[in-house]
């Protein structure tokens, strides 16, 4: 600890690692292990989080059941030796909403927060009980009552960093207590309970580490780290030993699995190394995240993969030398809220992807208003992620003469736009080929 009494590590503990008793009992090992005492954030035990959304749409369509929940939780507080009345109170506070619900019979972005914060408030009241019978003097807390505060986009919230000062000194008073906090979820302005997205509890780790001025975070999750390729397509992907953190959120952004990609903004503003580790092989280091990437600069570190990829083609003669007319296409995206990712333009079309079919016919109709519009789907864009690859001789035509070799056309290319990363577009039928042949010349 510090002079100030502020605990110098945050630990995260994923779904699956709070899944079932023989995980549990080594996330309290490890949890025993680090010294001076750490803050532990934990997600919802697997399954809940979706069982809660399927229980919140069924109590909106007028009937619901709490039972599969109940009898996951107690199944798994029995296996740990625990009572399971220490849930009661918030199982009780659960089925009075979803009542509510039935009633209104109407299901808002706001109810919706409401309804998935419970499987984090559920899972760090039983884990908080289990690390006392482990002679843990752990206490569960919600992340907004220590403060956490965001703005009232709902289901996507953004932390503001102004809570900070509010949060290290909530966990300041805790002094040596042993917090075991809520991930994925906060509150607005206004007192409702809102959540940072799928996979939030990542961002909530970090945003504590930052709030405290931590060390180090450390991610425990259930792979040996960040992978040089999705294990699930390629059987040699080996875990990468350090990555700076724009390659991490890089990475992240392209679909790699472990990390949420606005997990790493608050360890970029203060340069905390994020580690993400094995709760099933805690023997194993992982991978290390640091501000600044090392000695490695030119090497590919990874391959990553998005699906989905919709490429919109925009085509006018009259783009040729008028001003403002890229502007009033990418307004029509903004107007939608839709991210575009990869750009490719000539002197009479534009070429642009989205990851998303929200709001597609919308943009669809505006863009034909002023251009010709042609719309493509089931792509997928691969991603070929290193520090200073930019300036790798040799690296671009590696990478394409790879695919050239196995015949797999190459839709768009985007190259030079930022030094970590080589992405292009394919036909989403041939993802796995692609990435199969790349991680063999790159890495086998």
């Amino acid at each position: 600890m510090d002079s100030a009494g502020i605990t110098m590590r945050v630990l995260k503990f994923g779904g699956t690692s709070v899944g079932n008793a023989g995980n549990l009992a080594r996330v309290r090992d490890i949890v025993k292990a680090r010294s001076p005492r750490p803050v532990v954030v934990v997600s919802a035990h697997a399954g809940v989080t979706d069982e809660l959304l399927t229980q919140a749409r069924a109590a909106a369509a007028g009937k619901y059941s709490l039972r599969r929940l109940r009898s996951r939780h107690t199944r798994l507080y029995k296996e740990l030796g625990i009572d399971p009345a220490v849930v009661a109170p918030v199982f009780d506070e659960l089925n009075d909403l979803l009542r509510g619900l039935t009633l209104v019979g109407e299901l808002t972005p706001r109810s919706l927060d409401l309804v998935a914060s419970f499987g984090e408030r559920l899972s760090a009241r039983g884990i908080a009980e289990f690390f006392r019978q482990g002679d843990l003097p752990a206490v569960a807390t919600d992340a907004f009552d220590l403060g956490l505060r965001t703005d009232s986009r709902f289901t996507q919230a953004t932390p503001d960093a102004v809570c900070f000062p509010a949060v290290r000194k909530a966990l300041r008073a805790l002094k040596d207590q042993l917090p075991v906090v809520t991930g994925f979820i906060a509150k607005d302005q206004n007192g409702d309970i809102t959540t940072l997205g799928r996979s939030g509890s990542d961002f909530t780790a970090t945003l504590l580490g930052a709030a405290l001025g931590v060390s180090e975070v450390e991610i425990w999750t259930d792979v040996d780290g960040v992978m040089t390729a999705d294990p699930r397509v390629v059987k040699k992907a080996r875990s990468i030993p350090t990555l700076s953190i724009a390659e991490a959120s890089e990475l992240a952004y392209y679909g790699a699995r472990v990390i949420h990609p606005a997990t790493m903004l608050p360890a970029i503003e203060k340069r905390i190394p994020v580690s993400v580790r094995n709760t099933s092989r805690p023997e194993l280091e992982g991978t290390t995240i640091v501000a600044e990437g090392g000695a490695n600069r030119g090497t590919v570190k990874s391959i990553a993969y998005k699906r989905g990829i919709i490429l919109i083609t925009v085509a006018s003669t009259r783009m040729l030398l008028q001003s403002g007319f890229m502007a009033k296409i990418f307004e029509v995206f903004a107007r939608y809220d839709l991210s575009v990712d990869l750009v490719a333009t000539s002197e009479v079309t534009v070429s642009v992807t989205i990851d998303t079919d929200r709001h597609l016919k919308d943009v669809k109709r505006d863009l034909t208003a002023i251009a010709k519009v042609d719309i493509e789907r089931d792509l997928a864009q691969v991603c070929v992620v290193g520090d200073g690859i930019r300036e790798k001789i040799g690296a671009a035509a590696e990478v394409f003469g790879v695919l050239k070799k196995r015949r797999i056309p190459v839709r768009l290319i985007s190259h030079g736009g930022t030094k970590i990363n080589i992405s292009f577009l394919i036909d989403d039928e041939q993802v796995n080929r692609a990435v199969r042949a790349l991680h063999r010349s790159l890495f086998e």
